[in-house]
């Protein structure tokens, strides 16, 4: 099993420019997580390992189009995760209504890492201010999720 950072991501989720010696490291667009309580299916399995690939803008899209997003701007997180999901337990596929019955905590760390791993492996960016130039960073993860 591999081990995850602190932060739930897997470790080498992002990678400097160039990397050592100038050799680039490939892209992953696949993490692999835990979730902190775990979805039970119907048959009271309980699925923990997953994973989640990088987002598309097509995955930000598509959802806006969607009448339970329309009527209800909250359900834009769970339309969108059900997306990008890939991979749950032993469930043969993941989509919106699974992640609609998953428990308040495990939809939290997933909206979470979700950010993450869209955001090059943190929810940090680099800021200058305007007026004086001074540089420094900005936490991002207040946005909510499928907004910049």
């Amino acid at each position: 099993m591999r081990r995850e950072g602190p932060a739930g991501v897997a470790s080498g989720a992002a990678s400097a420019p160039g990397g050592a010696a100038g050799v680039r490291e490939p892209l992953r667009t696949e993490f692999e997580f835990e979730l902190p309580r775990g979805f039970v299916d119907e048959s009271g399995t309980v699925h923990r390992n997953g994973a989640m690939r990088l987002a598309t803008a097509r995955d930000e899209l598509v959802p806006l189009r969607d009448v339970r997003v329309r009527e209800n701007p909250a359900y834009l997180s769970v339309v969108l995760l059900g997306r990008v999901i890939t991979r749950l337990g032993t469930l043969g596929a993941v989509h919106d209504g699974t992640v609609e019955n998953m428990f308040a905590s495990d939809l939290a760390f997933l909206q979470d890492f979700y950010r993450q791993i869209n955001a090059e492996g943190h929810t940090r960016a680099a800021v200058a201010c305007p007026h004086c130039e001074e540089s420094f960073e900005v936490e991002l993860a207040g946005s909510r999720l499928g907004e910049s």
